[in-house]
């Protein structure tokens, strides 16, 4: 494991969650969501988990940002306070 990719993940992920429920517009959320999961896929590839790694590739940034964005385009895209 290389200790800096593992800290720069790690730093990565921390500001993507909180930049994921400080946003209001629930578009920009989801995309952040999915770049969320995208990372968690690169951090268990990098600790060897291939095949989990894949699968939070396919299901957390593919599957479920699809149906988020489906979900918010068939209700209202802003939330309110």
């Amino acid at each position: 494991m290389i200790v800096a990719f593992d800290i720069i993940l790690l730093l990565f992920l921390i500001v993507t969650a909180i930049i994921s429920l400080q946003v209001r517009d629930l578009i920009s959320a989801t995309m952040v969501f999915g770049v969320y999961s995208f990372l968690i896929c690169l951090l268990w590839a990098e600790m060897g988990a291939v095949d989990v790694a894949f699968t939070e590739a396919a299901v957390g940034a593919g599957v479920s940002a699809v149906f988020l964005i489906a979900t918010i385009y068939n209700t209202k895209r802003k939330a309110k306070d």
